[in-house]
């Protein structure tokens, strides 16, 4: 037990190891048994979609349309078959150079090999197709997106140490849980990069790596954080810890414990906050602490919220209702229209950051705690808050049926719908059609650039 948490000696790789996957006994290339594939579309997911010889479906990674690939498959199952380009024959005018060193090894950027127009261009298609085949026809939805290609103001990064000795760290490798070991990540925002380096250096000269579990980096406007996933305290350790953040000006902080963990500071503990600046509004400051849901592109959160707030266009002595309200990220800027707003969440801390937050701004917002999943809860909620001019829903990614099932007894004249699973989306808009509201807007914001994630957004009326 003396041991534990510390770097181990090294060792010499043995080559066998009871945890590696074992190969497949033959990888078997398209070209084996019929001509190379041509790929014909994109799967939601991003890869590729072929048909061999026999007409068997065929997914292969990184292939795009109109390419024709020498595939090798490297799962077989029984209606698809699973395949990675073994031969690039001839090349999509979409391909362009990944601009990440680690494309193709870490698990986060599924499209870099994909032109950014192109990706966005994919995932108005996955929307539509989507929603067709619910029966339900959308044009070309409007698209949102931001300026920069180094967006991402939060990531969690994996910390392992390998049998050398080595510390990795890193993120997930597709369909895996190993660690990518990196540098740099082309996505993150330029102050969270510049921490990579310094960080891995600390990471190598710690006394106990192996206590480290994890490592959450967060950028706001005026802070840069790093939270620390530790295992077990560490006297030492913690001491150094304390030294880099006064060295690189970063708040920094500790989740403490296996289980229950709970949260230290290592340095003055931090106000986080979120600027939602929307045309015709005085700025609002949303308040959060770690853990609560924040996303991860700043800039087309705005344009989501901006987007909401003119399709609804409250007006004051309105009505509006905002489930699954999170920290009161469309509840606030509706507020500030002057509409009266109840908000709704699952979580009693988020509640609670709803009303302060409220507070804070000066806004008129009452907040409450409720299962939005639990059908007789949401039809309580709906009958106590009858004569509504609009609702906001912003579900995670199980989506918001039973509140849609719902709302075909108790409608709403207008009904902003924000995603981020298109196909729960449609599953949902479904049953709003079929309950007498009508699709007026459809916009695709894409949050998640190089990856086949998206967020979406749909202006619903009722017309009975």
């Amino acid at each position: 037990m003396a041991m534990l948490g510390k770097r181990r000696p090294s060792r010499a790789a043995s080559g066998k190891s009871g945890l590696v996957r074992q190969p497949a006994a033959k990888s078997t290339s398209a070209s084996d048994t019929s001509d190379a594939l041509v790929v014909e579309r994109l799967a939601h997911d991003g890869r590729g979609v072929a048909h061999d010889a026999t007409g068997k479906t065929v997914f292969i990674d990184r292939a795009l349309p109109g390419e024709r690939v020498d595939a090798a498959v490297h799962v077989n199952r029984k209606r698809f078959d699973e395949a990675h380009v073994k031969a690039l024959l001839h090349r999509s005018q979409q391909r362009v150079e990944p601009p990440c060193v680690y494309f193709g090894q870490c698990g986060g950027c599924q499209l870099q090999h994909m032109a950014i127009e192109a990706q966005r261009t994919h995932k108005q298609d996955v929307l539509c197709e989507l929603f067709a085949r619910q029966g339900i026809e959308l044009g070309t939805p409007h698209l949102l997106h931001g300026s920069t290609e180094h967006y991402r103001r939060r990531a969690r990064l994996g910390v392992k140490i390998d049998g050398q000795g080595n510390v990795l760290l890193g993120f997930r490798a597709a369909h895996s849980h190993r660690l990518v070991d990196i540098h740099q990540c082309h996505v993150l925002v330029e102050p969270l990069q510049a921490l990579l380096p310094p960080l891995r250096a600390l990471l190598a000269k710690l006394e106990a790596p192996r206590l480290v579990g994890h490592i959450e980096l967060l950028a706001t406007a005026s802070e840069c954080v790093l939270l620390v996933r530790q295992l077990k305290a560490h006297a030492l350790d913690a001491e150094r810890w304390q030294a880099f953040a006064k060295q690189q000006g970063v708040a920094l902080g500790a989740w403490l414990g296996r289980e229950s963990a709970c949260l230290h500071w290592y340095s003055a503990e931090p106000v986080l906050e979120e600027t939602l600046q929307i045309e015709g509004q005085p700025p609002l400051t949303l308040t959060f602490a770690p853990g609560d849901f924040l996303q991860v592109n700043a800039d087309v959160n705005q344009q989501m919220v901006a987007h909401v707030v003119k399709w609804l266009a409250p007006a004051p002595g309105q009505h509006v209702m905002d489930l699954f309200a999170g920290m009161g990220n469309f509840s606030l800027p509706i507020a500030s229209s002057g509409a009266r707003v109840h908000a709704v969440e699952g979580s009693a801390s988020m509640v609670a950051r709803i009303s302060s937050n409220a507070a804070r701004n000066r806004l008129e917002v009452s907040a409450q705690q409720a299962d939005l999943s639990d059908s007789a809860a949401v039809e309580a909620l709906l009958k106590a808050q009858q004569h509504l001019d609009a609702l906001v829903l912003d579900p995670p990614r199980n989506g918001a049926e039973t509140v849609c099932k719902a709302l075909g007894r108790y409608p709403v004249p207008r009904l902003a719908y924000v995603s981020c699973d298109p196909a729960t989306l449609a599953r949902d808009a479904a049953h709003l059609v079929r309950a007498g509201y009508r699709i007026k807007q459809v916009a695709v914001a894409d949050m998640f650039l190089h990856t086949a994630h998206m967020e979406s957004l749909m202006l619903f009326e009722y017309e009975g």
